[in-house]
């Protein structure tokens, strides 16, 4: 208890001062230095899109300073915006120069980076091992080419469903009884029905519900030779699956074209839709953009297509990795591995991010996932520890989101397979054979 103890109050410390320290000068951290300084003190820059975590990384160098006397690091955080960082990233890999020691790369754009037989970023997987059993190996398979791991996770993304109870148990429907698809359908016409209101969600602009069900029904968005494919027996199963339920009134378009969006966000906490099937990180979206519905919401496992042992996908993340050429390549893994992977860090990211941890140790660890202290176990009816722990063994890696075409596909679903499936009323193999052969052109296949 102590150690969680100190977590929390080390959390509240860090967060307050690593949003000042990780801003950053501008250009700040465009050139490593190797070893330590004359205080014994190794400086290692580190790029970012995301200023929290900025302030989580500072958390964690102050706490591996804490437990390595003898390998003293100060963080050198530049955070940039999120297409710059990556197009500057890109640039520096191509010229060798100005590369940081660490930088964090989102899920759809690391494809980009480890491409090729040799990929220009450090091999991670040997500093992994202390840690490496109790992580969900799914998400270290997402930042992994040919059994080397290149990035290490934030989170896990387990997709899970979000139910407003409060408004469900009013219209007579009880979402403990949802399990399938089916079920969810089921529900959502029930639901509708009773109230004239949405139940779930038909994102036009995220692809991310989908391929859940995509990969219940084993398939992927790309073929065995690595080859788009988009228009294939499950995909359309899928697809088709999802616009039944839009046509039976269980699902419907939201405002802002997804549920992690700011008119999305309004809605939902207005009581307009009842039901979000998304990521686990989606709890911090509640806690502080919809107050008004805290102790309303409980969560549950996504529903399953019956019969298919994947239960549920990882959604989203970012992997932070080492470029090549780093002079500070060793110190630089250690401390990544202790900052992503360790319980310690992964107390951090529950308590402090609300994101749901990749080390599976810390869901066993009940002094921390029940603790009733903490703003995200008091908004919600349900623990999502109790529902990762009730999914583990079905967490599955939907080969799609690793592969480097994805940002292709990601965009032409979102800006125009969607809305004609959802919105227009297209024909799912219509709508799909025109993605396929928009995709086939524009990638050259």
């Amino acid at each position: 208890m102590a150690r969680h103890r100190m977590w929390t109050s080390l959390a509240a410390v860090a967060l307050s001062a690593g949003l000042v320290a990780a801003c950053g000068g501008p250009g700040g951290g465009d050139q490593p230095t190797g070893g330590p300084n004359e205080d014994g003190v190794t400086t290692l820059s580190v790029w970012v899109f995301a200023e929290l975590h900025g302030a989580f990384y500072e958390q964690m160098a102050e706490s591996w300073n804490e437990e390595n006397p003898d390998r003293q690091i100060e963080l050198d955080i530049t955070v940039y915006p999120y297409q710059d960082m990556h197009n500057k990233l890109q640039l520096a890999l191509n010229s060798g120069e100005g590369l940081p020691d660490l930088v964090d790369i989102e899920v759809n754009k690391f494809s980009n980076f480890v491409r090729g037989d040799n990929p220009p970023l450090v091999d991670l997987t040997e500093a992994a091992q202390p840690y490496i059993d109790d992580v969900v190996q799914a998400r270290l398979d997402l930042y992994s080419r040919d059994g080397k791991i290149y990035g290490y996770p934030t989170h896990v993304g387990a997709m899970v469903a979000f139910y407003n109870a409060t408004l469900l148990e009013e219209a007579g429907v009880d979402y403990t009884t949802i399990r399938t698809w089916d079920d969810f359908e089921e529900a959502g016409v029930q639901y509708h029905e009773a109230t004239g209101k949405e139940f779930g969600i038909a994102s036009t602009e995220v692809f991310f519900t989908e391929p859940l069900t995509i990969a219940q029904l084993g398939g992927n968005i790309f073929d065995e030779s690595g080859n788009v494919s988009v228009d294939n027996p499950e995909v359309t199963e899928a697809m088709e699956m999802w616009q039944g339920m839009l046509e039976a009134g269980a699902i419907s378009t939201i405002p802002g074209g997804s549920p992690d969006s700011e008119e999305g966000y309004g809605a939902i906490n207005n009581g307009d839709y009842a039901a979000v099937v998304y990521p686990a990180w989606y709890t911090s979206r509640f806690v502080d953009y919809m107050p008004d519905l805290e102790g309303d919401i409980a969560i549950a496992p996504a529903p399953v297509v019956e019969g298919s042992d994947v239960l549920t996908i990882g959604g989203g993340g970012t992997g932070m990795s080492i470029p090549k050429g780093s002079p500070n390549e060793e110190l630089a893994a250690d401390w990544l591995a202790y900052a992503k992977l360790s319980p310690e860090a992964n107390v951090a990211v529950w308590e402090v991010l609300g994101f749901d941890p990749v080390n599976m140790a810390v869901w066993e660890d009940e002094a921390v996932t029940h603790n009733p202290d903490n703003k995200f176990n008091q908004y919600f009816q349900t623990n999502v520890f109790d529902v990762l722990n009730e999914v583990k063994d079905g967490i599955s890696h939907f080969e799609g989101f690793a592969h480097p075409d994805l940002p292709a596909v990601n965009n032409t679903f979102t800006t125009v397979t969607l809305t004609e499936i959802y919105e227009n009323g297209r024909s799912v193999p219509d709508a799909l054979a025109q993605a396929q052969s928009d995709l086939q052109t524009e990638l050259g296949q």
